[in-house]
């Protein structure tokens, strides 16, 4: 048990580096952006795929320093993850193998942790 009150301090690394390599890979994968995409005018496309890789860059960025960053960024996961569930996912219920909302739901539940918590993990 030593070995996890050594890591409890430094844990919020794995949160906060795979949610934001997964935003940050997601949003950049939308470019180059032609039209519209998943159901949404090309706008939206645009606000979603900057979002995310903002969000992406604003947790790793929050970390050092700037607890607003880290705040925000949660927020932006939280908004774009339930946008996705209720414009993709719902649909297909639970089981991300087949669509689902699984995967978004953890993220949602990440985001809040960080806009909640801040850096105060």
């Amino acid at each position: 048990m030593d070995f996890l009150k050594v890591l409890a301090p430094n844990i919020h690394w794995a949160l906060r580096l795979s949610l934001a390599a997964t935003f940050v890979y997601h949003g950049v994968g939308k470019f180059p952006i032609e039209g519209p995409a998943m159901g949404l005018p090309t706008a939206v496309v645009w606000a979603v795929a900057l979002g995310e890789i903002a969000a992406g860059l604003m947790l790793i960025a929050g970390a050092f320093g700037k607890e607003m960053l880290t705040r925000l960024a949660g927020l932006i996961v939280v908004v774009i993850m339930i946008g996705a569930i209720v414009l993709v996912h719902a649909k297909n219920g639970f089981n991300v193998g087949h669509g689902g909302m699984e995967f978004q739901l953890l993220m949602i539940a990440v985001g809040l942790y960080f806009a909640s918590k801040g850096n105060d993990v």
